[in-house]
């Protein structure tokens, strides 16, 4: 049947140059119209990779019309380039932070398109061009389709875009086999292989990009509904847990304005003290929902820079210690050597100081505090233990979860909402370590959290 419709060279670049213009104007088009900041930066290294291939396609056609250095050596270059792209917008859909496998498809590429300007320089064979070129292709490819498989997060967006791609491998592969066992110095032959793979590979990259628009999509409206459900129990805090301090402010307020010449000056500083500690306790409260909302609204920027751990440390530690000592609570910190990491400062100052506060408001007086700071597996681990009331199991299953309302006293009944813990578990999430909490009751609690030593 293919050798009754054999299909030409110029035929199958003129193919792929209209299949890639068009879906120019789609992801474009998409990104304009409907993609949220997140994903357009992910349309824009996407649709970036498409615009450069339409390009290396119209090179390709006017081969024989200039010179062979800009119909062969630029335009498969920037087959390669595209390719590039094109996996760096894959794996940013996966990962947030991919520095490390960014590098390794811009070392792949750069080596690709090394090794096939070389073969053009010494004359090799159209067949050795067209292998290694294929095995260019096939290797900018293929870290991004394992880590898609690996993946843990499955869904059919995702299974389908995969199988897009593993099938575009696959194919590519057979090709690279097929050439380097029937030598052939053309391009693209007329017989019945090089057809069928030329309309395959055509249609699965049609297919895979209406997957990758499908998957931009999907973690699109997923977003959506976790910023709904966010929101939703974002006011259920406001509404419940800031109305209990405003409410002890108003009515400590009241009786003062109302019986101040009735009370002594003891009795006035008294209720002075407790209308502090309210209003203290709706500051930190009001503090951390704008330090989440940030987060959630992408206000917060993730600056990470080499900073000494120990110094952060010590430095929270001074800033938490006129707090302990009115609980005459001894904080120590130890650590067996200087460890450095790359990280937000702000963010992990934030950590430091709410985790803190929490085993101080949770530790009886004369209590003690013990700081530490290890390193293990490239990664550095820094945990807070307190001898303190401890966490009943029904509230640590409920712990970093926005959805789980955490109801918890301190040892001279101070407030929480646990909103602090969730802003500690974003922060961690963003440096991508991890926050674990160990803990028994009536023993005290040790809240541990890990920091890669240098973010990928």
């Amino acid at each position: 049947m293919f050798e009754l419709l054999p299909v030409d060279p110029k035929t199958i670049f003129l193919l792929y140059f209209w299949g890639n213009f068009f879906t120019c104007l789609l992801i474009f088009s998409f990104s304009f119209s409907y993609a949220n900041s997140d994903n357009k930066k992910i349309l824009k290294w996407f649709g970036l990779g498409k615009l450069i291939l339409t390009f290396a396609w119209i090179l390709a056609l006017l081969r024989n019309i200039i010179p062979d250095f800009a119909s062969i050596n630029i335009a498969n270059s920037m087959i390669f380039a595209a390719c590039c792209f094109e996996t760096i917008a894959m794996l940013s859909l996966i990962k947030t932070h991919a520095k490390r496998q960014f590098q390794i498809q811009i070392a792949i590429t750069a080596a690709s398109i090394f090794l096939f300007n070389i073969s053009t320089l010494f004359d090799a064979s159209m067949n050795t061009r067209v292998i290694i070129g294929g095995i260019g292709v096939f290797a900018i490819y293929l870290l991004p389709t394992i880590i898609y498989f690996i993946e843990k997060e499955k869904s059919f967006f995702k299974t389908f875009y995969v199988l897009c791609y593993t099938g575009f491998e696959i194919l590519i592969a057979i090709r690279i086999f097929h050439r380097y066992l029937h030598p052939q110095n053309l391009i693209i032959s007329n017989d019945a292989f090089d057809s069928f793979y030329s309309i395959c590979l055509f249609l699965l990259t049609l297919i895979g990009i209406v997957g990758f628009l499908l998957l931009v999509k999907e973690r699109q409206d997923n977003k959506i509904k976790k910023l709904l459900s966010d929101r939703n129990q974002f006011f259920s805090i406001i509404s419940h847990d800031l109305r209990g301090p405003l409410g002890s402010s108003v009515s400590l307020s009241e009786i003062l304005l109302e019986n101040i010449e009735q009370y002594s000056r003891e009795e006035i500083k008294e209720i002075s003290e407790l209308l502090h500690d309210s209003n203290k306790n709706i500051y930190k409260l009001l503090e951390n929902l704008l330090e989440w909302s940030k987060v959630q609204t992408g206000m917060i920027t993730f600056h990470p820079k080499n900073i000494l751990l120990n110094a952060l440390i010590e430095e929270n530690i001074e800033l938490s210690r006129n707090a302990a000592l009115n609980k005459n609570i001894n904080i120590t910190f130890e650590s067996a050597f200087l460890v450095e990491a790359e990280v937000d400062k702000n963010m992990i100052n934030t950590i430091l100081r709410n985790l803190l506060s929490n085993a101080i408001k949770f530790t009886d007086k004369n209590g003690e505090i013990k700081l530490k700071l290890a390193k293990t597996n490239q990664k550095a681990e820094i945990s807070i233990t307190d001898n303190g009331i401890g966490v009943p199991d029904y509230i640590k299953e409920k712990l970093f979860k926005i959805n789980g309302k955490v109801l918890q006293k301190g040892t001279e009944n101070e407030l929480g909402s646990g909103l602090g813990l969730l802003l500690c578990k974003e922060f961690v999430n963003i440096h991508k370590g991890e926050i674990s909490v160990e803990s028994q009751q009536g023993k005290g609690s040790t809240f541990r959290f890990t920091l890669p030593l240098k973010i990928d």
